[in-house]
């Protein structure tokens, strides 16, 4: 049995009080889904309440809040049809200077929190053979820049799990789409860059760090990144596509970088990027 072609889908976009997760609630609402945002400040989507959003106070590494926020949807909509895992962030610094707690607490809101979620929407899916699960990784889950060792664990880690998990649910109807932004004008890079010289401006790696902190700054600063539309139009595209790719990569950088990244040998990208900040 598939999904009746006249219900409305419903979508669970998190983190959607900022950047892209806002801009891809404001996309599906216009598509006419049934759109929940989850955030952790419900406040900050006041907005898009006005718009028709239905907000949910979510920390997606808060269990109790993740079931609650599912039970809520399950009684009034049956189930989430379309799960954009978006909520995340990078806290940049040296491997050896982040403390571990930093180091979990990345991998609590980029992969175990996202994880949490898709095992709770997936009966549901399941039982209707139909759904779509789009995973918010990053060209990061394909390369890497200097001092961005833990954020980027989790972004490659998170595209082997969307791999392993687009494996085990396709026989149940269901699409795992894996989207990779290059630069975005979001706040992302400039919180990065400040959690950097927070980290590491100081200590033995402090030279590089502060280039490199100041070169992210000066980088998210300029008017050469993409806006979060055009990631939110391109969810709205694989969401809305009888049968999306497995993977997006767009945005400022995004493809050429992962192409570098094929292309060269590890030596030559190291070299590429300790330009970065200079």
């Amino acid at each position: 049995m598939t999904a009746r072609a006249d219900k409305k889908r419903v979508a669970l976009v998190t983190g959607a009080s900022s950047g892209i997760g806002r801009e891809t609630a404001m996309q599906l609402l216009n598509e006419g889904f049934v759109v929940y945002g989850s955030a952790r400040r419900v406040d900050k989507m006041a907005d898009l309440k006005k718009l028709g959003m239905i907000p949910i106070a979510m920390d997606v590494t808060v269990e109790e809040e993740v079931v609650s926020g599912i039970r809520q949807i399950e009684t009034a909509h049956g189930g989430v049809d379309i799960l954009v895992n978006n909520a995340g962030y990078g806290s940049y610094g040296a491997i050896e200077d982040v403390p571990l707690e930093e180091a979990r607490r990345q991998f609590d809101v980029n992969i175990f929190g996202l994880a949490r979620l898709t095992q709770l929407v997936l009966p549901h899916m399941r039982k209707q053979r139909y759904g779509k699960i789009v995973n918010i990784s990053s060209m990061g889950g394909k390369v890497y820049t200097p001092f961005g060792g833990w954020y980027h664990a989790t972004k490659h880690a998170l595209e082997g799990f969307s791999d392993c998990l687009r494996w085990e649910t396709a026989p149940f109807g269901i699409d795992v789409i894996v989207i990779e932004p290059g630069g975005i004008a979001t706040p992302w890079g400039m919180i990065a860059a400040e959690n950097l010289k927070k980290t590491s401006a100081n200590g033995a790696y402090a030279a590089e760090a502060n280039r490199v902190a100041d070169g992210m700054s000066t980088m998210y600063q300029s008017n050469r990144l993409s806006k979060p539309s055009l990631i939110a139009k391109t969810i709205r595209r694989a969401v809305t596509a009888r049968k999306p790719k497995t993977r997006y990569a767009i945005g400022f950088g995004a493809k050429p970088s992962i192409f570098l990244r094929k292309l060269l040998g590890d030596r030559a990208f190291d070299r590429i990027i300790c330009r970065m900040g200079g």
